[in-house]
């Protein structure tokens, strides 16, 4: 009996100088997995850190708040999840790894997508379907109902709105979709907080520290001098850029909308502030960061509030706390304006800022071609984006979540006798259907009775001719809208940068005029094409005889031959190419030895595309026809996908 004892009492310590051993080992293992990480983080950090500290310096002059930003930075270094640790490193060996031809971009507001969080989670196969593998989540962070500007107004930046989900279902969602390859982008607005934020709500209560974080001022000396260059965002439905707050006797600055006022970033605490809450949204598995309204974030007096040079400061200083934090995020700047002038937001090949910026103009343009049935502007803007670095990425879209502003090159239109006033209103009346051989529909934001501006609203579909053709039951009329709406998807998808679909387009979905009954939209008719996606068309994606099939099987083949040709990477040549018509429009792309030309007829009758590509024969990637680059005829709203053929 002690015998056994003996030999179990042995047996019993054995095993645990063996777990003792393991464990240690564990620890050991852990601990030198964590020093590696950490020799890796310092690695970047000490790359980067003489011009962060300079630029900080510069900006600030304030040593302790440098201090305590780097402190924090590896603090949320630490906390990154080992997943998110795994991409960026992976990311970090290829650098360009955004910029390949399987790009495809998805946007949606969650509750229209998928009620919540949770079910757009259960909605990724069908994303899946779409070729997408980039999701930009429309604003979902906390906000006061009513008074969010579509999202806009953030109340809290480290919580969701109860409605979408918590931030243990975003993680859920960004890791299931990082499992899928999915990559998700947020907006993070920046330049402003809601009224309802804490720092507002103590700033009203009186306190200086809170105050110092906006722009108050105790009487309208000052703020009659920002209104003397600083001009109105919305003048109709929200003039100028003061709001007077009777409770505490101070004006404050609100570029946008009362409710929204702007952040004082020549404050320290707010810089470090906010980008303590970007790290954090970072560390909740987010990808492409898209920092909303970026001009506006430095303001100056005696300025326009706009572009100022230390805007690129903060948005430098931004790009490399990320390569040094979380090297795997994308920095996506939402710039309104000409492509040539949104350049110095990408920065330089040495210091750069945004990795990408949206193509606004070349939307608006695009649509301009559509309604004058003339591509030589659009064809200008496109021979502007070609000539810009390789290094230089765009965002194309037809259609996002807001209205389209007629930011033409007026300059140019205007030596073809065509003056903005007029031409403003020719568009906005042929895109709401009232111009004779228009098949649009829509409705206008935030006109202005004085200037006679306005912007446009409306869905690609109804845009299109989808609305009209299918209210008037007009069979050949929706055949013409929806081969309409394939040749503008098919053109986006041949110009150069990442193309991103606006939910529903994928379906042909047209206007939705419910948001008229509900008292906190219906003063705003962006809603018209902000619609709850509809699941019960999108059952009919399979079904060639449907609408919803006809553009999604139109729309997945684009997409596969997309995906497929290496003449799509954004590293490709890409250049315009004089067809003799003024109705269409002729792009090429050269990569890697292979040559594509795509032929898109922006008009309702049959056309001929008078080019002369005298180096042999070509197939068309849509219809598999082999023919000749030379004299193509064109039906109306037709295109074509021609490949060189190998000799």
């Amino acid at each position: 009996m002690r015998k056994a004892e003996t030999k179990n009492g042995n047996s019993l310590a054995a095993g645990k100088k063996v777990l003792k051993n393991s464990q240690t080992g564990d620890m050991a293992a852990a601990s030198a997995k964590n020093q590696i990480e950490m020799d890796c983080y310092m690695e970047r950090f000490h790359r980067h850190s003489d011009e962060l500290r300079w630029l900080y310096m510069e900006l600030y002059d304030n040593g302790s708040m440098f201090a305590e930003l780097c402190e924090n930075m590896r603090s949320f270094y630490r906390e990154r999840g080992e997943d998110l640790k795994a991409l960026d490193q992976s990311r970090e060996k290829r650098p360009d790894w955004y910029k390949q031809n399987d790009m495809l971009g998805m946007m949606f507001y969650i509750d229209n997508f998928a009620g919540n969080m949770k079910g757009v989670e259960e909605k990724l196969e069908y994303l899946e379907t779409c070729n997408v593998n980039y999701i930009h989540l429309m604003p979902f962070l906390d906000t006061p109902k009513g008074r969010s500007d579509g999202g806009y107004a953030v109340s809290d930046f480290r919580r969701v709105q109860e409605k979408l989900g918590t931030m243990e279902d975003l993680e859920s969602l960004t890791a299931a979709c990082h499992k899928k390859n999915i990559n998700v982008c947020m907006d993070f607005v920046m330049n402003h907080t809601s009224e309802d934020h804490e720092w507002a709500r103590r700033a009203r209560q009186g306190e200086g520290e809170y105050m110092s974080r906006y722009f108050f001022f105790d009487n309208y000396d000052i703020p009659a001098q920002y209104e003397r260059t600083v001009p109105q965002v919305f003048p109709t439905t929200a003039p100028g850029n003061f709001t007077w707050l009777p409770d505490i006797g101070h004006y404050v600055m609100t570029t946008f909308y009362p409710y929204q006022w702007d952040l004082n970033y020549k404050n320290p605490r707010v810089f470090n502030e906010m980008m303590y809450h970007f790290l954090f949204l970072a560390n909740r598995g987010i990808d492409i960061v898209r920092i909303d309204a970026v001009p506006y974030i430095w303001k100056e007096l005696n300025t326009q509030c706009r572009n100022l040079p230390k805007v690129h400061t903060i948005v430098r200083l931004m790009r490399l706390i990320s390569e040094i934090v979380c090297p795997g995020i994308l920095l996506l700047g939402e710039v309104v304006m000409e492509p040539e002038k949104v350049v110095p937001y990408f920065g330089t090949v040495e210091k750069p800022e945004c990795h990408m910026l949206y193509n606004v103009t070349t939307m608006a343009t695009t649509w301009h071609t559509v309604a004058t049935r003339d591509v030589g502007l659009l064809k200008k803007q496109l021979d502007i984006v070609n000539s810009l670095p390789k290094e230089y990425l765009f965002l194309n879209y037809l259609r996002c979540h807001d209205d389209i502003g007629w930011g033409l090159d007026y300059n140019t239109l205007k030596m073809g006798g065509i003056e903005e006033r007029p031409h403003k209103k020719y568009l906005n009346d042929y895109f709401q259907g009232y111009i004779d051989g228009s098949c649009s529909r829509g409705e206008l934001y935030n006109a202005d009775p004085v200037t006679g501006d306005a912007r446009f609203c409306g869905t690609t579909a109804s845009m299109c001719g989808i609305e009209k053709a299918g209210f008037e039951q007009d069979e050949e009329g929706m055949e013409r809208a929806i081969r309409k709406d394939l040749m503008l998807h098919a053109y986006m998808f041949m110009q150069s940068g990442i193309p991103v679909l606006y939910s529903g387009d994928e379906i042909g979905q047209v206007n939705d005029y419910s948001y008229k009954e509900d008292m906190d939209k219906a003063a705003d008719s962006r809603y018209i094409h902000r619609g709850a996606m509809n699941w019960e068309l999108a059952k009919r994606v399979k079904d060639s005889s449907t609408i919803e099939g006809k553009i999604f099987m139109g729309l997945n083949q684009l997409e596969q031959i997309r995906r497929q040709e290496c003449v799509f990477v954004s590293q490709a040549d890409t250049w315009t190419i004089e067809t003799w018509d003024p109705g269409v429009l002729c792009i090429g792309r050269y990569y890697n030895g292979e040559k594509l030309i795509g032929l898109f007829n922006f008009c309702e009758l049959d056309r001929t595309a008078w080019i002369d590509e005298e180096d042999g024969d070509y197939t068309d990637l849509i219809s598999g026809k082999r023919m000749k680059a030379k004299g193509v005829d064109i039906p109306a709203y037709g295109y074509y996908y021609l490949k060189k053929d190998k000799e």
